[in-house]
């Protein structure tokens, strides 16, 4: 396997490493989901939903609270198995690879390849350094020109190099609320997802800090697909390709943005964009 390719986000740069990988090249996988239902004691949360999630666009889950959207969002790499009585039927697919009867093997190559970037920042008790290199080593990446090189080029991929270079080795805790979701970006990128999820990944942070998260989204999706939940429309008018609405554990509509903003389809989905609950 070649151990280095062109990266399109940093133009000139090279990704320092490539993981060996059990499924195929992240560009030959398409997620989507068929029939998918999930129960969490007994009740439905998620009803008969059928999503393809576009490749290098960012799809936005919206809906009112309680919809389904946090537990969509986390289904598609298995995440909801944390709580305790769900159950999932139907299927979610990953290539040619069926998720919900994926192995605990199989699940930890799932999580690598469809990461998460939580609603609010959460650093590794380590320093800035180490929390990107963390992941890597668990992959079986060493070395340590090696694991600098990773460290530089996704610090630098977040916009985060020049802030934080003179203290690699300070506590990650000490950055600033925007750093730190910024490094957690740079955590998730390093072990080289195909698909991005992002929960409600600016709600935590001061107007500027969302901003420029948002930006890097708008950046990132050149290389990587992602998926935002977001319960601000704005957010979602501004930078969505994609369009998921939810309500009641169903999918109402789904579309180009462009479209479901301007021209929806459904009733529900014109009450929800024009305000009438929340």
């Amino acid at each position: 396997m070649n151990l280095f390719h062109r990266n399109k986000t940093s133009d000139t740069r090279i990704k320092p490493f490539v993981v060996d990988r059990k499924f195929p090249h992240p560009e030959d996988l398409r997620l989507s989901t068929h029939a998918l239902s999930v129960y969490i004691g007994g009740n439905p949360i998620l009803k008969m939903v059928n999503v393809e999630i576009p490749k290098n666009k960012i799809t936005c889950i919206i809906g009112p609270s309680g919809c389904g959207k946090t537990t969509l969002l986390r289904t598609f790499n298995r995440l909801v198995d944390t709580i305790e009585g769900v159950r999932l039927e139907g299927v979610v697919k990953l290539g040619k690879h069926d998720i919900v009867r994926a192995g605990a093997s199989e699940l930890t190559e799932i999580r690598r390849l469809i990461g998460l970037v939580p609603q609010r920042p959460c650093p590794l008790p380590m320093s800035i350094y180490d929390n990107i290199a963390y992941g890597c080593r668990i992959h079986g990446i060493s070395g340590r020109k090696k694991l600098d090189a990773i460290v530089e080029y996704y610090l630098r991929a977040v916009g985060l190099w020049d802030e934080v270079r003179d203290r690699l080795h300070d506590p990650a805790g000490k950055l600033s609320g925007g750093q730190q979701q910024r490094l957690c970006l740079a955590r998730s990128l390093a072990i080289e997802p195909s698909y991005l999820l992002a929960d409600e990944s600016t709600s935590a942070l001061d107007p500027i800090s969302s901003r420029t998260v948002e930006e890097l989204f708008v950046k990132l999706k050149r290389d990587y697909s992602i998926v935002m939940v977001t319960h601000t429309l704005r957010q979602a008018r501004r930078i969505a390709d994609h369009v998921i609405f939810m309500y009641l554990g169903e999918v109402i509509e789904e579309g180009d943005a462009e479209q479901v903003f301007n021209h929806p389809r459904h009733e529900l989905t014109k009450q929800y964009l024009d305000g009438a609950f929340s």
